[in-house]
């Protein structure tokens, strides 16, 4: 098979078995006037949750966490500072994200989680991929919808001349939910290339009997030849793909592995995919024990972790910018959830909640959007950070700013509605202006009183005019009490609450008026 010369190449980058040629002069590659224009989304999974305090590290919040985390937290002198944020700072691994920052390409969106969470790795993994409430079971991706509506017929007739590549290609690993609909895988995934049967050619085409089990049987078939078609196309586009950046993680250096996958990437969009999603992970983020090194929790797993991940996404960055492709690209990462607030006696953190997300390229508008958490000063260890934003807004932000989807379609793909934010730039989708949600950081919209208070609570916040929720979360995240969800009028509202039948403890006012929202923690003595 012609795949096998490719492996044989000198100059290869190799993950999991599958081995992309690069040419050593760039020059040497083909002219890109013929690449695709289409958008190409690459999605990072931090496998295992991440600890979101140790890696946007909320310093107006130092006092209370050096007192429920003291022998994790990182010294204050050494978080990597923030140009333009003086009170939220990086793990000081993160040199990479800091040089984003500084270059207008990084995006933080703190506090993403979704209400009523899960703690399980596969429950809440399952949840993130699907875009499903924590009560509800789906049987297909957020991303393996989007796919489906893109190109409804798949696999049926694919690859064609309009689609003559991979929907998605997801590296390294299998084609999880996330990528599937109604069992349907809509990608590829690449182990290894070097298969032991030519699919596309007069094999297994002996006919099929007319029942049940004849159609599953011609459906097996038709994937096989359709994966084996997909890795010759593969196989052309990773042949003249290159790579320029000298940045990339190589050896037993942190993010090797991770750095590999997205060389990979880079390769294949420079040699011609119109793949639209490419699905890449680094595991390790579970970090019972031993997250830090005694007596310098400046280093140890987690700060490996982090480095492994700036690196390689600063140098995914520069590869797309030397290739010109980051006008196409923009990168996003995602955790099952975050760890908890307070930390453990084995130097670690246990399953949490929420957690600040990541996105990068050239087309974000950067920036953090969001607040520090705020920190109850009575944090228990089942104390946990607010949600902030539902990351099904964030997959609505990417559907219709980026994939330029209508809201129907967008609410089609994510089986409800859900407030998009003002994370990529959206010319050239529709003829909107771009809100900054970044100039309204700091500002007030919800003021919580008495605070602590006995029985009832007065909330008092601002409408612009769009649909308000307004809600009380309990600290381990469930959501308590939803006190209003509907179009409030322009101006300011007040709203006094009951909580007289909540056990005391501490609680999280939410007030979320269209993409704005504000959360406040209150105690109940």
């Amino acid at each position: 098979m012609r795949r096998r010369s490719f492996l044989r190449s000198a100059s290869a980058a190799t993950l999991g078995g599958f081995a992309v040629r690069g040419f050593s002069n760039p020059m040497l590659a083909p002219l890109l006037s013929d690449v695709a224009e289409d958008r190409v989304l690459v999605i990072i999974q931090l496998y295992g949750g991440n600890d979101g305090l140790n890696t946007v590290i909320p310093l107006d919040q130092y006092g209370v966490l050096s007192t429920v985390r003291s022998n994790v937290l990182i010294p204050e002198s050494a978080v990597l500072d923030l140009p333009g944020l003086s009170a939220t700072g990086l793990h000081p691994v993160m040199g990479g994200m800091r040089e984003l920052w500084q270059n207008g390409k990084l995006s933080i969106i703190q506090g993403v989680g979704y209400p009523n969470p899960d703690f399980s790795h596969f429950r809440s993994t399952d949840i993130w991929e699907t875009g499903a409430n924590s009560d509800q079971l789906l049987a297909s991706g957020w991303t393996g919808r989007y796919l489906h509506n893109e190109y409804p017929n798949f696999p049926n007739g694919y690859p064609n001349a309009t689609m003559p590549d991979p929907l998605a290609i997801r590296i390294g690993g299998p084609i999880s939910i996330g990528l599937q609909h109604q069992g349907v895988a809509m990608g590829a995934s690449i182990y290894n290339t070097e298969d032991s049967l030519n699919l596309t050619g007069n094999l297994f085409n002996d006919p099929v009997t007319a029942d049940c089990m004849g159609s599953k049987l011609d459906f097996v078939r038709t994937v096989q030849r359709q994966a084996d078609l997909y890795g010759d196309v593969i196989e052309a586009a990773a042949q003249p793909g290159c790579n320029m950046s000298t940045l990339y993680p190589t050896g037993n250096e942190p993010g090797a592995e991770l750095a590999n996958a997205l060389k990979i990437v880079a390769q294949l969009i420079c040699g011609g995919l119109r793949t639209r999603i490419y699905w890449v992970g680094i595991d390790g983020f579970d970090t019972h024990a031993q997250q830090v090194v005694a007596g310098n929790t400046t280093t140890g797993a987690h700060a490996d972790l982090l480095k492994g991940l700036s690196d390689s996404v600063h140098a995914f960055q520069n590869d797309l910018e030397l290739l010109g492709l980051d006008q196409r690209v923009i990168g996003m990462t995602f955790s099952e959830f975050g760890r908890r607030i307070k930390s453990n006696a084995s130097r670690g953190t246990d399953h949490g909640t929420a957690a600040p997300l990541f996105l990068f390229g050239t087309n974000v508008l950067p920036g953090m959007l969001g607040e520090n958490p705020d920190i109850p000063a009575n944090t228990t260890y089942d104390t946990n950070l607010p949600m902030q934003y539902d990351f099904r807004s964030l997959y609505a932000s990417v559907l219709k700013d980026w994939f330029c989807l209508d809201q129907d379609a967008v609410d089609t793909v994510l089986l409800d509605t859900y407030q998009t934010l003002s994370l990529l730039d959206p010319s050239g989708c529709m003829d909107t202006s771009v809100r900054d949600a970044n100039q309204t950081a700091g500002i007030s919209m919800l003021d919580v009183f008495p605070n602590p208070f006995t029985a009832v609570i007065n909330l008092r916040f601002d409408a612009s005019g769009d649909r308000t929720l307004v809600q009380v979360y309990g600290e381990n995240g469930q959501v308590v009490r939803t006190i209003f969800n509907g179009p409030l009028a322009r101006g300011e509202h007040r709203l006094q609450v009951d909580l007289s039948d909540l056990p005391s403890g501490a609680y999280y006012c939410r007030v979320q008026n269209g993409m704005q929202q504000q959360v406040k923690a209150v105690i109940k003595m």
